[in-house]
């Protein structure tokens, strides 16, 4: 059987974009696939009663240089988005609906979290998003209709109702096999239960 590790991951999480970074590697290591799971965190948290770490000004500050040193540990770039906190919804629609169309999912994506961790834009205004997916090589129009689908919508929704019957209560999650992982500092677990 071959191996996965489930990723349910969103584009505000600053976390998310360290995971997506540093997975695909672990993944290769272990000879496993990595399983994307879009899902909207805001619902999550609403769902789980958890709250993002912004709301308390201590760990919002502390964690501008936790950030910072995972980057380095990663060797990733990593840029604080000024724009933070971003609605993601359209977004992370934009995630299910490339997904459910089955091409372009990982080349959005990629944009996506460069855009929002790398050289920050804010993705929360139509204009700044509208170019991101143009120098992406997308059209805006054609992405606009694909996050309005119904089908679109409800994939999305339900993707955030399955992390939470699962137990997820931020981002990133990990699943291996049913064993569960939050936080990408639990990446190492993840590579355990992986070699495992």
């Amino acid at each position: 059987m071959e191996k996965t590790v489930e990723f349910y991951f969103d584009f505000g999480s600053p976390y998310s974009y360290l995971a997506y970074k540093a997975l695909p590697g672990i993944a290769a290591a272990h000879g496993a696939q990595i399983v994307w799971r879009p899902m909207l965190l805001g619902g999550v948290f609403k769902a789980s009663g958890n709250h993002s770490p912004i709301e308390i000004p201590a760990k919002h500050r502390w964690l501008q240089l936790d950030l910072k040193r995972w980057a380095v540990r990663y060797g990733a770039a990593f840029s604080h988005n000024p724009h933070f906190p971003i609605n993601t919804l359209t977004l992370m629609r934009g995630a299910a609906g490339m997904q459910m169309r089955g091409a372009d999912f990982h080349k959005y994506v990629e944009a996506i979290f460069h855009a929002m961790w790398e050289e920050p834009r804010n993705l929360g205004a139509p204009e700044d998003l509208a170019l991101v997916l143009q120098q992406a090589g997308f059209d805006a129009a054609d992405f606009q209709s694909l996050v309005n689908d119904p089908a679109v919508k409800e994939q999305l929704k339900k993707n955030t109702e399955e992390a939470v019957a699962r137990g997820v209560f931020g981002a990133p999650t990990f699943f291996v096999g049913e064993e569960m992982h939050w936080g990408q500092d639990r990446l190492e677990f993840v590579a355990a239960a992986l070699a495992r």
